[in-house]
């Protein structure tokens, strides 16, 4: 009987201990979600279209990824968003890209955003899972 218990303190040390050391990977994305947010807003802002700036940001997340699955595109986006949001004066004028990178319907960039030009609208459908996909996806990695 003694065994049994002191079976159930050293697994539930082990538990905690597993808790307590899981943290580290989230702090560790604030810094992937920093990095990628500075490379696509960056790209943006000097004129690159979405595809080539999104496709850098998330190379640039997906290695940097101490984690054991790949990082989801659908995740990379939104660690991209909050690290924009949480920090705007780090990335002044990159709010404006971010619809981009969840079927956005714009094709601005930073140089037309100079002129006195109107968003061109694409052709986009609703998937099953409710976002908006394009007719090449826009996520299919």
């Amino acid at each position: 009987m003694p065994r049994s218990i002191a079976h159930r303190i050293l697994c539930s040390a082990g538990v905690i201990v597993g808790l307590l050391g899981g943290s580290s990977a989230v702090w560790a994305g604030t810094d992937n979600e920093q990095k990628g947010a500075q490379v696509y807003c960056f790209m943006r802002s000097s004129g690159n279209a979405h595809d080539v700036s999104w496709n850098a940001a998330y190379a640039l997340i997906k290695r940097q990824s101490s984690g054991l699955f790949k990082t989801s595109p659908e995740h990379a986006s939104v660690m991209i968003t909050e690290a924009v949001v949480k920090d705007p004066g780090t990335f002044p004028d990159c709010g404006q890209f971010l619809g981009d990178l969840f079927g956005g319907a714009t094709t601005a960039t930073a140089a037309s955003l100079g002129s006195t030009s109107t968003a061109t609208q694409t052709d986009t459908s609703v998937s099953s899972d409710g976002y908006a996909a394009s007719e090449a996806e826009r996520y299919s990695y």
